[in-house]
């Protein structure tokens, strides 16, 4: 892959990028931040991508691991909330919300990739290098612990 088509390529994804990282991170400027570091990190380790077809999965793994430092960076700091009135705005008006950041991290992980930023169960998987299967069952236990924590909430 040549510059020029990493370029192309990083454009016509960064949205897909940002509302993944804004997920994560739930702040705009820092959102912005590991999406502009994890594009110049992905830049500098071009030569080591040996299969263009996984530019994507290769590009959205640098992004995570750039958020989960982040949040690491905000946690020591103090400063850490995880989903701030900047989130996602269909997302910030729903007690889905709460729900999702109640959920295990690995949990939490496929639903954002498959449920906010757009990609499928195989997609999902590639991204945070599991199984498929192992994918999909923690999709399928991420619903039912989202299903009972929304119907809690609806009951009170």
């Amino acid at each position: 892959m040549t510059k020029e088509q990493f370029a192309l390529h990083t454009e016509e994804i960064k949205y897909k990028l940002y509302r993944t990282a804004l997920l994560y991170l739930g702040n705009e400027a820092l959102a912005l931040d590991a999406v502009d570091e994890s594009i110049y990190k992905a830049l500098c380790s071009l030569k080591k991508l040996r299969q263009p077809e996984y530019f994507d999965t290769w590009i959205i793994r640098i992004l995570i691991n750039e958020c989960y430092k982040e949040l690491k960076r905000q946690k020591r700091r103090g400063r850490f909330d995880e989903f701030p009135e900047t989130a996602e705005e269909a997302f910030d008006r729903l007690p889905l919300k709460e729900a999702i950041a109640k959920l295990p991290k690995d949990l939490k992980e496929v639903i954002i990739l498959r449920y906010f930023s757009g990609y499928t169960l195989v997609e999902a998987a590639e991204i945070l290098q599991i199984p498929q299967g192992t994918a999909a069952s923690r999709q399928r236990r991420a619903l039912s612990l989202l299903r009972l924590e929304l119907e809690e909430e609806v009951s009170k």
